[in-house]
């Protein structure tokens, strides 16, 4: 059952296309991955399926009706990037005050149990740590128990440990059959959680699949290592199918289909190699492989 329709969304801001012609939709129980460089128009895409920003073109619908219905609002939860909540009032009021929006909304227990809040429960929400924040502002997008649930970068502001027990809830979440639709820039949180992958550039979706089928899109091995060697010259040895910067310019991710002939050349022109590992391509490797970029931000 297809409970999310997109067709043909547009959006412009002056010269910029950030939606370019986007057609998508998701079926019941699916956990869908938005993934796409900065400025790829993911989020300008949630926001618009949401109905918070109307497109220049095209249409949406959630469950077979308007997004901005109140039937439809009631079936929908959103945890977004940013979320402002009455600085003065407590965690538990907070929470208190967005179940009243929803006909069947989830016991205040358990969603301050589901976040992790129970102990923070009396503190006001100006007292929090940035992660305390985000896991507020999931207890408030599952507050109305949605069948279809937004989540963009939900996990920014979260440490390492914090990311886990907050993907271990939407889990929970997604396994009762619930809809999840999610970006990230963190390629371990899609391997763990997406049964699908829907990459964005440009403004366009440029790839849709499962995570072993968007892999799939690259037959090369990865080369990572640091050296002075120039990206243009590594550009043209045998085998280089593309060369990525790696957060700096001298740490360097290479696709080469022939990996021993291009580490060979390498060698043999004398250029220093440091911290070199070779493996097979993975869900980073297809992403950078697609969209020509490595963050996935």
């Amino acid at each position: 059952m297809t409970i999310l329709e997109a067709q043909g969304l547009h959006k412009r801001y002056g010269e910029v296309r950030a939606v370019d012609g986007i057609d998508l939709h998701i079926d019941a129980g699916q956990v869908v991955a938005v993934l796409g460089p900065n400025g790829a128009g993911k989020t300008t895409l949630i926001e618009m399926l949401l109905w918070m920003r109307h497109p220049d073109a095209g249409s949406v619908t959630l469950f077979g009706d308007r997004p901005d219905s109140a039937a439809v609002r009631a079936r929908v939860g959103a945890m977004l990037q940013d979320t402002d909540v009455p600085s003065a009032l407590t965690v538990q009021e907070v929470i208190a005050l967005v179940r009243r929006y929803y006909p069947l909304a989830l016991p205040t227990a358990e969603l301050l149990s589901r976040a992790d809040l129970t102990a923070s429960a009396n503190r006001r929400a100006s007292q929090l740590s940035g992660g305390q924040r985000q896991r507020l502002s999931f207890a408030m997008a599952i507050a109305g128990d949605p069948d279809l649930l937004f989540l963009d970068e939900p996990t920014a502001a979260l440490d390492v440990a914090a990311r886990r027990a907050f993907w271990a809830q939407v889990r929970e979440f997604a396994a009762l059959g619930k809809t999840v639709l999610f970006s990230t820039h963190q390629m371990d949180e899609v391997d763990q959680l997406a049964d699908r992958v829907v990459v964005v550039h440009h403004g366009r979706i440029i790839a849709d699949g499962t995570p072993s089928a968007i892999t799939s899109t690259v037959a090369t091995r990865q080369i990572r290592l640091r050296t002075d060697a120039p990206a243009a010259v590594l550009a043209e040895l045998p085998g280089v199918a593309g060369v990525v910067a790696q957060g700096s310019p001298d740490l360097l991710l290479i696709s080469s289909h022939a990996p021993e002939d291009t580490l060979r050349e390498i060698f043999a022109a004398g250029y220093p190699v440091a911290e070199l590992s070779v493996t097979d391509a993975d869900l980073e490797a297809a992403f950078v492989h697609l969209t020509g970029r490595s963050d996935a931000a």
